[in-house]
């Protein structure tokens, strides 16, 4: 429950403290005096967001401050979750800085918002006028069902597996259109390939090859080169191996005489042996070197046809064609073997599908033996607010598509009239039977999600007289074992409360702020008869107030 709640430098509030009562806590005000202004500070440190408008002194920070006794209700797993120091005395703080920084802690321990408003959604339950309009919501509707129903680990269940099922659906999707994107592009890899394939490239060729032409371009001066060089080395006029030769066999006539020449003539010897070899090969070079056109008419087609590949597919080099062609295959080889992948996904798919059927009957099951619980108790409820002929469906029907919460259609089919068949809540409900419907149905959350505190702001909007003595009958007993703060403006309905708090609007150094007090016996009668007749204050509005409070 909150035990106390602190306010300071937020919108019109320049600094508060409310001390709440365990049981019903009436909250009461004119119009416009700042109880919306309460409920938005409390609503920061359930993590909802907040910017520097709520600053009432623009250089100073806001701070709202919230402690929570917790013993009592089932917490301790989220402390241990989020790695958080647990205390009986549970203190959600939020801040607002003049930069418009946001911070939260609880029991002093930064956490992000997130975290903030998951604890508070487990703390606090609040009502606001606008809920009744969520009434006629499917998605409230089904909401309130599996809360009821208890489907929170089947839900989950089914959530954890329909998102499997969808991302397996999703990529058999994108595997269907990659297939068929690769069917229509198969022609084209296709004649790409056969055309690298036919070319018959070798890595290396195109630098063979370019040597090749320069050599077939200069043939006759190669030709003129190494046979002026033969003749150079053995002519009939001069003969420079010859020469060679003779000049070893007169060294070797004075060996004998002249040891240092041993080593001369060897040298000569070995000369002359290396001249002749280079004389024989010039030799077959030059026979083997000729002007051959069509030798170089097939290299330049070879090296043109090369170019051209190269270009086409903006390459520089033989390689990267032959690797060009080795990925053409991959993505023929690819665009012929997607049938097997997506015969292997559909497989997968239909498993998933089978296991999710399964879980969404179970959770269609489970929701629907509450179906009975939720009408029975609503017309209950409306039955002691004076609707005795109220009416309550729950219509079903089970869809053929998955959802994300299942596949069933939920929808509240509502009637107040004997003579009037139940129809859209939205259709047929007045005001003040949307008001009571939506006690009857707080009053079964209640039971179903046991919620340590429950805030109504004006929750019997559109109802008086005796209806509303009925719903604060019902509010009060709400509060035998859940803390209840009700914001109203029926006496009826303020007269049930364990304690009475007074929202009031004040000017101080003309400034106007918004205070909170609690009232004492006296201070509540004069507050229920205002409430009764009005600002001025009589013998029978004073006697109608003190009526209130003991009924």
């Amino acid at each position: 429950m909150l035990s106390r709640l602190s306010i300071s430098n937020y919108a019109l509030i320049n600094k508060l403290q409310v001390n709440f009562h365990t049981n019903l806590n009436t909250v009461t005000g004119e119009t416009g005096a700042g109880k919306s202004i309460i409920l938005g500070a409390l609503s920061l440190i359930l993590g909802n967001r907040a910017d520097l408008s709520v600053l009432k002194e623009k250089d100073k920070k806001c701070i709202v401050e919230g402690q929570f006794e917790v013993s009592n209700y089932s917490v301790k797993r989220f402390f241990e979750t989020y790695d958080l120091d647990y205390d009986p005395s549970t203190i959600l703080r939020r801040e607002i800085t003049p930069s418009g920084k946001s911070r939260a802690f609880i029991n002093d321990t930064p956490v992000n918002l997130k975290v903030m408003r998951e604890l508070g959604l487990q703390l606090i339950d609040i009502h606001s006028q606008h809920q009744n309009l969520e009434l006629s919501n499917q998605k409230f509707q089904l909401n309130l069902v599996d809360s009821v129903a208890g489907t929170k680990d089947a839900l989950t269940k089914y959530k954890a597996q329909f998102s499997a099922y969808k991302n397996t659906r999703k990529a058999l999707d994108q595997l269907k259109e990659n297939a068929e994107q690769a069917q229509a592009d198969l022609d084209y890899f296709q004649f790409q390939y056969t055309q690298l394939e036919e070319a018959s490239l070798e890595e290396t060729e195109q630098e063979d090859l370019e040597l090749e032409l320069e050599q077939l371009n200069h043939a006759e001066e190669i030709k003129t080169a190494l046979s002026e060089t033969v003749t150079l080395l053995d002519s009939e006029t001069f003969s420079v191996l010859q020469s060679v030769k003779d000049g070893h066999r007169t060294l070797e006539k004075v060996t004998s005489y002249l040891k240092d020449t041993e080593s001369l003539a060897g040298r000569l010897q070995s000369a002359a042996i290396e001249l002749s070899d280079i004389h024989q090969e010039l030799e077959m070079l030059a026979e083997r070197v000729e002007f051959n056109p069509a030798r170089i008419e097939e290299v330049n087609d070879r090296l043109n046809l090369l170019y051209s590949l190269q270009q086409k597919h903006h390459v520089t080099t033989v390689a990267e064609l032959i690797a060009l062609r080795e990925e053409f295959d991959q993505k023929i080889n690819k665009a012929v073997g997607y049938d097997d992948e997506i015969e292997a996904l559909k497989g997968k798919l239909d498993v998933q599908k089978a296991d999710l059927e399964k879980l969404a009957l179970s959770l269609s099951k489970t929701r629907q033996k509450a179906f009975k619980k939720i009408e029975s108790s609503v017309i209950g409820d409306l039955n002691q607010l004076g609707m005795n002929n109220a009416k309550l469906q729950v219509v079903h029907s089970y869809l053929e598509d998955f959802q994300p919460e299942g596949k069933d259609e939920i929808s509240f089919l509502f009637s107040a009239n004997s003579d009037s068949d139940p129809d859209e809540i939205s259709k047929i409900a007045s005001g003040g039977e949307m008001s009571r419907l939506m006690l009857a149905i707080k009053n079964l959350l209640r039971n179903s999600k046991a919620l340590p505190t429950i805030v109504f702001d004006e929750i019997d909007t559109g109802v008086s007289g005796e209806i509303a003595l009925k719903m604060g009958t019902i509010i009060k007993s709400f509060s035998t074992n859940t803390q209840i703060i009700n914001i109203t403006h029926l006496p009826q309905v303020a007269a049930k409360g364990d304690m009475h708090f007074s929202v009031f609007k004040h000017e101080e150094n003309g400034k106007t702020y918004t205070s909170i007090k609690a009232l004492d016996a006296e201070g509540r009668v004069e507050e229920l008869a205002k409430m009764v007749g009005g600002e001025k204050l009589t013998e029978t509005t004073i006697k109608a107030a003190e009526e209130l409070l003991r009924i």
